[in-house]
């Protein structure tokens, strides 16, 4: 025994404390050289191009915004061409679907499980389009003066649209200053698309979870690159334009794999020191570890219940708010459930996606209708992980023509069939289908829906990330529902469990051998010392 005690004592004074040390103490990995590269290039900040305050043409008092828009296509003479094809003023574009062939689609024609489509709710949901006027379908999408460019380019943060104005702003002496708008308009600023991105779905934060107004005041902990106290970026430092056309999809309404935004295009395939990092960028997307969370600031919608609207109590309409001040029942638009700091879901995607449209049939047989379609798997070279928002809800379905119904929400007078004002389901759905005009047989049901949106935002610190035991663990892991290929740590494959169960044991034996080999050699050597 006394021959392995000192052995021990070494360990136990001298190599374990240095391997402690060495731990605590240890750096963490430098960042990548890159990265302080893209650091020096968003900290300096583009100046003003030109001073439009300095131009007669908008010195004028103007008494509508078409006259904003005339004086600025005067000078910008190509520009009103470019929006115009553009599919922040058609909301369309044109994609090749598989099983569908070449379509036009997007937010004009599309339905969703928030406030489930724009037709025959134009007057409202048009507060949002970068236009003026669209009420209905007689809307001039060739008239270049019907475009809003201040929407976009307005720099005091004080021009906005009114509610069901069709896209106009409040005009008169409650109206913004438009001649102030006018002389101080430049590059867009993230409040400027906040004003539509954050609030889609009816309020902050409802639709996406990941873009909200706390994105315009967090810290490094709500997205490294918006950050006040960071890089402070704008979203047109990402979101470049060419002609109009804005980098980025949200396929909820897009469809294929063309004018993305990808972490790559800034960062490279080859962001991380460590190539086994690295390598896992073949099949996941950044944004599956660097983004744990989302609605860090303020709650985001996550179900949405259309069947229980209409209620009352004493014959009046109401509405229930949560702790928070969150709406979770209000009696025109039914239930909600909202959450923070929600983990998202995950799937794979190969940047293409297909949308339930308002002709296609709802097969009953499935419990849940997916409204969009992401499309990929982990045989598909083009396809990553990502993580993902999963909108869902219950929404309204004809029963017997087996058809997505598009209701009508909105109107500006009572008794014209708007749910929102008149609280009755029959007369709604009625007003809507035949404003679009498809049938509607008289008979109408709730089907259980789903809805997929890419979560891209609200990118956390580093040492935020995603850890390796959150996804490689058999438990509850963050990819626990995809299934279609082995991943280490978590799944279980016979050949290879034997094999390095074989492994364990032959070096278990490898031990014993070793250790009774020098046991032996230092008792032999022992007795020859005795004599």
């Amino acid at each position: 025994m006394k021959s392995y005690t000192k052995p021990i004592t070494f360990f136990l004074a001298i190599v374990a404390p240095l391997l402690i040390v060495t731990l605590v103490l240890r750096k963490p990995e430098p960042d990548h050289e890159l990265l302080n590269t893209l650091r020096a290039k968003y900290a300096v900040k583009r100046k003003p191009g030109v001073d439009h305050s300095k131009f007669e043409i908008l010195q004028k008092n103007f008494t509508n915004p078409h006259e904003i828009t005339a004086a600025c296509l005067s000078c910008h003479t190509e520009r009103g061409e470019e929006l115009m094809n553009s599919a922040h003023f058609t909301w369309e574009r044109e994609a090749f679907i598989p099983g569908r062939g070449v379509t036009y689609l997007g937010k004009k024609n599309l339905v969703n499980n928030f406030c489930t489509g724009v037709q025959s709710n134009e007057g409202s949901c048009m507060k949002c389009h970068a236009g003026y006027g669209w009420n209905d379908k007689s809307f001039d999408f060739s008239n270049p003066y019907n475009i809003d460019c201040v929407v976009c380019h307005d720099n005091t943060g004080t021009y906005e649209k009114a509610s069901g104005a069709a896209g106009y702003p409040k005009m008169g002496p409650e109206g913004p200053d438009f001649k102030a708008i006018v002389a101080s308009v430049g590059q867009p600023k993230s409040a400027g698309c906040g004003t539509c991105h954050f609030g889609g779905g009816g309020g902050n934060n409802v639709k996406h979870g990941d873009l909200e107004l706390g994105l315009l005041t967090g810290g490094r902990d709500v997205d490294v690159h918006m950050a006040v106290d960071g890089l402070n970026m704008n979203c047109v430092d990402c979101h470049t334009a060419e002609n109009h056309k804005i980098k980025g999809r949200y396929y909820a309404v897009s469809s294929s794999n063309t004018q993305r935004l990808n972490c790559e295009d800034c960062h490279t395939e080859t962001p991380h020191q460590q190539n086994i990092l690295n390598e896992h960028s073949i099949k996941v997307a950044c944004q599956t570890c660097h983004i744990p969370v989302y609605a860090k600031v303020n709650a985001t919608k996550m179900y949405w219940d259309w069947a229980t609207a209409t209620r009352k109590k004493d014959g009046k309409e109401y509405e229930v708010l949560d702790e928070d001040g969150n709406i979770v029942y209000t009696s025109i638009k039914g239930d909600f459930v909202w959450d923070k700091m929600v983990k998202p879901e995950y799937l794979w995607f190969n940047g293409t996606a297909d949308h339930h449209l308002l002709t296609d049939k709802v097969d009953t047989s499935q419990n849940i209708l997916k409204i969009n379609t992401l499309f990929g798997e982990y045989r598909d070279r083009d396809s990553k992980i990502i993580p993902v928002k999963v909108h869902r809800g219950r929404q309204p379905y004809d029963a017997e023509n087996l058809t997505i119904i598009q209701a009508k929400l909105w109107d500006k007078d009572k008794g014209k069939g708007a749910l929102w004002l008149d609280l009755d389901w029959e007369r709604s759905i009625e007003e809507g289908m035949a404003y679009i005009p498809l049938p509607y047989s008289g008979k109408h049901s709730f089907i259980k829906t789903e809805m997929f949106m890419p979560v891209n935002h609200m990118v956390s610190p580093a040492a935020e990330a995603v850890t390796c035991k959150e996804c490689h663990t058999r438990e509850n892991g963050r990819l626990a529902g995809l299934t279609d290929f082995y991943m280490p740590g978590r799944d279980r494959n016979r050949t290879l469990d034997l094999a390095g169960q074989l492994l364990l044991i032959l070096s278990f034996l490898g031990i014993v051998v070793h250790s009774a080999i020098r046991a032996l050699s230092s008792r032999k050597h022992n007795t020859i010392q005795s004599h």
